[in-house]
């Protein structure tokens, strides 16, 4: 059994994989976990708490070994709505639900739900199904590293969830 113990950083140059894993974001949140590869040899994810891993990722085994994480895809329901108010109103009350929400340019994805899906069609917004990778916002107080869906990274070139996020310069009272 493979035993998957860290992760290699994302600025690695030319770090190519041997494997790949392939979980479903529940899965992608579990720090400790056994799977398998898609080669089907068992895995064992000994990994720190609270981290969430993402489609791309790259763990490396104790045996050298780098594996790929890829987002499984899942069934999913896609929001859009008329106006960027209507899709604000919407991830509102997904979010007052704390519901895992994936946001992109101009629509919201979560994981199918049929009583999320008719309160969201009450408040106007076009509910559609789909398969497709989820990879939810982290919240303010997780981290993790956005794939090319548009936004902006940070000053160290990742992007991560932070309560003061939308703040200007941090003070602390003897500043």
């Amino acid at each position: 059994m493979i035993e998957i113990t860290s992760r290699v950083e994302r600025d690695t140059p030319n770090v190519q994989a041997d494997a790949r894993l392939e979980l479903p974001f529940e899965l992608r949140q579990k720090s400790r976990l056994r799977t398998h590869l898609d080669s089907g040899e068992d895995a064992w994810l000994i990994l720190g708490r609270g981290e969430i891993l993402r489609g791309g990722d790259l763990l490396v085994a104790t045996d050298g070994r780098v594996v790929q994480v890829i987002a499984q895809p899942e069934q999913l329901l896609h929001v859009e709505c008329d106006t960027p108010f209507a899709l604000a109103r919407a991830a509102y009350h997904l979010g007052n639900r704390h519901v895992p929400v994936e946001i992109g340019e101009g629509y919201l994805r979560f994981a199918a739900d049929h009583v999320l899906e008719q309160m969201l069609i009450g408040l106007g917004a076009r509910v559609t199904s789909l398969e497709a990778p989820f990879e939810p916002e982290a919240g303010a107080y997780g981290t993790h590293t956005h794939h090319e869906n548009g936004h902006a990274p940070d000053i160290e070139g990742k992007r991560a969830g932070r309560i003061h996020e939308y703040g200007g310069a941090r003070t602390t009272p003897n500043e």
